[in-house]
């Protein structure tokens, strides 16, 4: 095993693997490590409906695209598929089972303990995500709640949920996506929706709505949203009626203000409409089976399902200043440190043109920096 490789990477996943073939093709020596068993843990672990919400002409990695068979929008299997044949066909090998303990630089090099020995790298790319660990649920009153509770990185399939009232808290595309899922394997969810939202369609007369975002993109975010505004009202409808409250200011504008992608559309706003999937304000508190809304309103559910995000993955190991966590929410162009002390994040900031392509061209962005500074 090579616990000296000029570069590190922590994490196995879309930003590990895209970071290791853009390594690969420079010809810079790494070593790759993974907590897990398998590379992308986290697409073997998410619910069974879940399809890329984004079209998968933006959604491949370097050097390799989707074949042709794959439908426009890939289901999860696909995608892992798609992401172990990526894996064999650039002979990435990662070290299973090793988990990233602690990265601190020393002496200019970084020294990364883990629960399987220590790395001492030149670089070291963190490529852990930023939805790693989930947070914790705590409504006021949970203890006393008799159904079943559980976080959305825990839920697999609306099939035990079948003849059950559920809620579901949040209103981001895992939460809108799993109340469908409910719905179609015959639950009866409802969405308690906290905050004011942003709803974009995934697709504009059948073209993806991320090629529009792309057009856009040269434009400032404000700028961008107040173009596209007219369209989004006239595609997506007033969603007040539906007891949603819009954002005051539009999706793009969202991203780069509170990092927070705006909901893509795959059917939960027409199943709304029709009834099948009910709307309520955040929860105040819970008495038994009894859910007490912001509103003043009361049911009883038979189980809820929190949809509330997750802490990154960075968080504990990398031992830098904070202000490096928060630069590391921009484009590299955008970076004040972007790979300061050879330290790259790959996959952290949220891109209003889809996530994996902004992770493909970030992997070959650190990989270019690093080979510039290894010559």
């Amino acid at each position: 095993m090579n616990r000296q490789p000029h570069t590190l990477i922590i994490g196995a996943s879309v930003a590990g693997l895209a970071s290791a073939a853009a390594l690969q093709r420079r010809g810079i020596d790494y070593a790759i490590i993974e907590k897990q068993d398998l590379v992308a843990t986290p697409w073997r672990t998410h619910y069974e409906r879940l399809h890329l919400h984004t079209s998968k002409r933006f959604s491949n990695l370097p050097y390799q695209k989707f074949g042709r068979s794959v439908p426009r929008y890939p289901s999860r299997q696909q995608v892992i598929d798609y992401l172990e044949d990526y894996r064999q066909t650039f002979h990435i090998d990662p070290v299973f089972h090793t988990e990233a303990i602690s990265a601190q630089r020393r002496d200019r090099h970084w020294i990364t303990a883990t629960n399987n020995g220590s790395f001492h790298s030149n670089c070291l790319i963190m490529a852990t995500g930023v939805y790693d660990r989930p947070r914790p649920i705590d409504f006021k009153g949970i203890r006393t709640f008799p159904g079943r509770v559980l976080h959305s990185s825990e839920y697999k399939t609306g099939k035990i949920f079948s003849g059950q009232k559920v809620l579901v808290v949040g209103f981001g595309n895992s939460a809108c996506e799993i109340a469908i899922d409910l719905y179609e394997q015959g639950a009866a969810p409802v969405l308690s929706v906290r905050s004011p939202v942003n709803v974009v369609p995934r697709d504009v007369l059948g073209i993806p709505v991320l090629q529009l975002s792309y057009l856009l993109s040269a434009l400032p975010p404000h700028a961008a949203d107040i173009l596209s505004a007219p369209l989004m009202r006239w595609l997506v409808g007033d969603i007040t009626r539906l007891g949603l409250h819009p954002r005051s200011y539009g999706p793009l504008e969202s991203i780069r203000r509170d990092g927070l992608p705006p909901v893509l559309d795959i059917g939960t706003i027409r199943h709304i409409r029709e009834g099948h999937i009910g709307v309520r304000p955040g929860i105040d508190h819970i008495e038994g089976q009894t859910l007490h809304f912001k509103d003043g309103r009361c049911e009883t559910f038979d189980a809820i399902i929190a949809c509330i995000g997750y802490y990154p993955g960075h968080a504990g190991i990398v031992h830098v200043d904070k202000n490096r966590f928060i630069d590391a929410r921009l484009p590299p162009g955008k970076q004040k440190f972007f790979g300061a002390d050879g330290l790259y994040f790959c996959g952290f900031w949220i891109s209003p043109t889809g996530q994996i392509r902004a992770i493909a061209s970030d992997a070959q962005k650190i990989a270019a920096h690093i080979a510039g500074g290894a010559a």
